[in-house]
């Protein structure tokens, strides 16, 4: 996920938060082009350069799970019910519990900069290493696969507006002094929206101000927190205004980074049939540093599900440590998850899909009118809305009906470079991608987002193409996930400024081969 200041207790966007080693920020995977000695796979999980780049937190462990598996092969038919939803991740579970027993990758660091690595239940065999941090590594696995390792600092890989996403949902925190103590003036009650509202004062770009929300906050005026108007805001040229400028927010920042390129022959017995590599990222912390102390050593099962599981799964070493962060699919927590330390579940977020279909119905009435109003075509139904509008949900069967068609659209990619083997393989469903919370790497495909996520990918303005209606066609060709990312739209759109929401390219050049991610700054 591009969950940068994820969950809550590590969120540094509040005043009172410091940055955290334990946030993690993504995890990357995709299908290497170097065939040399058969398939591979590049992961990169990605997460904040605490103390500094290419230096670690010695109190803190990584772990990234890798479960290979069969790509789904979905019915003729498939049933677009709430009914057919409760099936599919009755599924998903009953998979993620019972099935699939992922292997896994843990990484700590010792006071002398040295990673420890080891490796548990591959197939290829368990193994460990001590290795030099900041430093291209050579693995052999005890049957002789070669494994390329790096573990040290690099340029963030993300790159994206995000004081732009906070101003899309009124996210108060990015633009002012608010404290985690705070929770009721987080996303404040007034509408999502891709272009700015008329009056929105508490949000809406300041002239005077141009680095607001970037760097600089204001302190957050009396209140009442709401929005009284009824339209969306226009020049006297009669454009909108965006929400985001097209700046990248983390350039010129690092990260600190576990980077492997594994054979696919390692990973799984079964390469040929095993064609979906699900990996996703975990973060803890020692319990005995005394970090992070929002989150409890040990937490109280409702509120925070992941204890049934941690009881009967964890080891004698990971009960000395406490979870903090999941990395999975991007922006399913950034976005739908709304940050919360106890939604951090990674592959058991099934647990959320309620909380899902709610949120993508509270988004939707924000981010469905806006889309509209841009003469696009929207696959939320708000009744043709001329406005945003802020709307919660209770139920899931309240929402559902307004979010089926985002649920269950196939989302179409610009062209068939994703699949350079021609194969039959099903376009991925929204559904699909962000239950459970892991990062699906298809070897048969580029990898590119969601067939898993390659570093050159806008994921950013690619979830934004969610509430696109994929039926739809512009110039005779159907909606896809890169068309709010074609600088060709907004030149024709009316509203300024006329660039993508989120910049094209990262800071730096990404490297063409291992480590793949530029060096640090």
């Amino acid at each position: 996920m591009a969950d940068h200041n994820d969950p809550n207790a590590v969120n540094s966007i509040f005043s009172d938060i410091d940055v955290s080693a334990a946030d993690l920020y993504d995890i990357f995977g995709f299908p290497s082009d170097d065939k040399d000695g058969g398939e591979k796979v590049v992961i990169a999980l990605t997460f904040a350069s605490v103390p500094d780049a290419g230096v670690f937190d010695t109190d803190m462990l990584y772990r990234i799970l890798i479960a290979p598996d069969k790509r789904i092969e979905r019915p003729g038919k498939d049933d677009q019910s709430l009914e057919g939803l409760l099936k599919y991740l009755d599924g998903v579970k009953s998979k993620y519990l019972s099935v699939l027993k992922p292997a896994e990758i843990r990484v700590t660091v010792d006071r002398d900069n040295r990673a420890h690595i080891r490796f548990f239940n591959f197939p290829g065999g368990d193994f460990s290493e001590v290795i030099d941090a900041n430093a291209n590594t050579t693995l052999r696995s005890p049957k002789g696969h070669v494994i390329q390792a790096f573990i040290g600092g690099r340029d963030d890989a993300f790159f994206n507006d995000l004081p732009g996403f906070f101003r899309s949902i009124n996210y108060a925190p990015q633009y002012y002094h608010v404290p985690h103590s705070l929770p009721e003036l987080r996303e404040l009650k007034i509408p999502k929206t891709l272009i700015e509202l008329e009056g929105n004062d508490l949000f809406n770009y300041d002239p005077a101000f141009p680095d607001w929300g970037n760097g600089f906050k204001k302190e957050l005026p009396p209140g009442p927190y709401e929005w009284k108007g009824t339209t969306f805001k226009k020049d006297a040229k009669g454009n909108f205004r965006f929400v985001y400028s097209g700046s990248d927010a983390r350039a010129g920042q690092n990260c600190n980074a576990i980077i492997l390129e594994i054979p696919l022959a390692f990973l799984t017995d079964n390469p040929a049939q095993h064609r979906i590599v699900n990996t996703w990222g975990e973060s803890w912390v020692l319990k005995a540093a005394n970090k992070i102390e929002t989150i409890p050593d040990d937490p109280f099962w409702l509120e925070h599900p992941h204890v049934l599981l941690d009881a009967w799964t964890l080891d004698d070493e990971l009960k000395k440590y406490k979870l903090v962060d999941t990395d999975g699919q991007a922006f399913a927590d950034a976005a739908l998850s709304e940050r919360e330390d106890n939604r951090q579940l990674g592959a058991n977020n099934f647990w959320l899909a309620p909380h899902f279909v709610r949120r993508l119905g509270h988004l939707g009435w924000g981010f469905g009118p806006s889309i509209t109003a841009l003469g696009l075509a929207s696959a939320f139904d708000h009744d043709n809305s001329p406005i945003s509008v802020h709307r919660t949900y209770t139920t899931v069967i309240e929402a559902f009906p307004r979010v089926k068609k985002m649920l269950f659209q196939e989302l179409n990619m610009p062209d068939d470079s994703w699949n350079p083997k021609g194969l039959p393989i099903p376009l991925r469903r929204p559904v699909d991608v962000f239950i459970p919370n892991v990062n699906s790497i298809d070897m048969d495909t580029t990898g590119t987002w969601p067939f898993g996520r390659r570093l050159e990918d806008q994921v950013a303005t690619r979830f934004l193409s969610l509430f696109l209606d994929m039926t739809a066609t512009l110039n005779e060709k159907k909606y896809h996930v890169e068309l709010l990312n074609d600088p060709a739209l907004w030149q024709s759109a009316p509203i300024e400024p006329k660039t993508p929401p989120n910049p094209m390219k990262n800071d730096k050049a990404f490297l063409t081969s291992f480590p793949y991610l530029a060096e640090p700054w």
